[in-house]
């Protein structure tokens, strides 16, 4: 641990850690990218990728997020550009839940679809994903469609969910099982123009408020569909109420829903 340490520090530039450097000690020492970014993390050496949070995110707070698990109920749309974010924003461990494959009218929207993916599990493509664009972040791939019955194993040892469903009872199965195991979830849905985001924090019943005349069906994004901006937009949303509620900053969306109309850029807070 000493000479691991001591040969991160050496090759720093003032307190951040390249990754040139990070790569070259899993190599050296054996070890994975994920133990060095924890290493350097825990010894305040923040590396340079995300030098770029430190004005708003400190080393402590990378950390933070580091040791979060953090998942993701669904690979789509949402999740797709979800999975992105919490990689590059550094949140160490994630888990991918989605049971379908890539079929072509996903490739409007779907960050980790295209051409060469279809037929493949959404799964396995966030996999490969997150291993290109931030190997130091771990994602557990269940490719498997999340329900009451095995929603406690899928959120096992989870600090918060994230929901990018396009199912509204698989929602509500959502909010019971987090409310079991007593952890938050950010919960997010669109439909053509518009999208909506809110928290729900343990013992809350905001999914049951939101859908509480809901007569069954996906709701209107069957109808609606979606282009390929609200996704991004509503994703980016989640990943802010994420991020603040991982590290207790900010005011969450807890007890309130923010409704996004992009047609006529309206965006309305609610009290649920």
């Amino acid at each position: 641990m000493k000479e691991l340490l001591s040969f991160l520090q050496t090759r720093c530039q003032g307190d951040l850690l390249p990754w040139q450097a990070q790569a070259e000690a899993a190599r050296v020492f054996g070890v994975s990218p994920a133990r060095i970014e924890a290493i350097a993390l825990e010894n305040s050496l923040l590396p340079a990728r995300y030098q770029r949070n430190r004005t708003i995110i400190s080393c402590q707070d990378q950390l933070r997020l580091f040791s979060s698990r953090v998942a993701v109920i669904g690979c789509g749309g949402l999740g797709g550009y979800v999975l992105e974010e919490l990689a590059r924003l550094g949140v160490g461990e994630l888990v991918a839940v989605d049971p379908d494959v890539f079929e072509e009218h996903n490739l409007n929207r779907q960050l980790l679809s295209s051409p060469a993916s279809l037929g493949m599990k959404k799964t396995a493509a966030a996999l490969e994903r997150v291993s290109l664009i931030n190997p130091a972040v771990t994602l557990v791939s269940a490719g498997v469609a999340f329900g009451r019955e095995n929603g406690s194993e899928l959120l096992r040892d989870c600090t918060l969910a994230v929901d990018c469903l396009d199912s509204i009872e698989a929602r509500m199965e959502l909010g019971m099982v987090c409310n079991d195991l007593g952890i938050p979830l950010v919960h997010g849905a669109i439909a053509g123009w518009f999208g909506h985001v809110a928290t729900q924090f343990p013992g809350e019943k905001t999914l049951e408020c939101i859908y509480c005349r809901h007569s069954g069906g996906k709701g209107v994004e069957k109808q609606l569909g979606n282009p390929s901006f609200t996704p991004a937009v509503v994703a980016s949303l989640e990943v802010a109420e994420v991020c603040k509620v991982l590290l207790g900053k900010g005011s969450a969306l807890r007890g309130r829903i923010l409704s996004v109309d992009l047609l006529e850029m309206d965006f309305v807070e609610t009290t649920l």
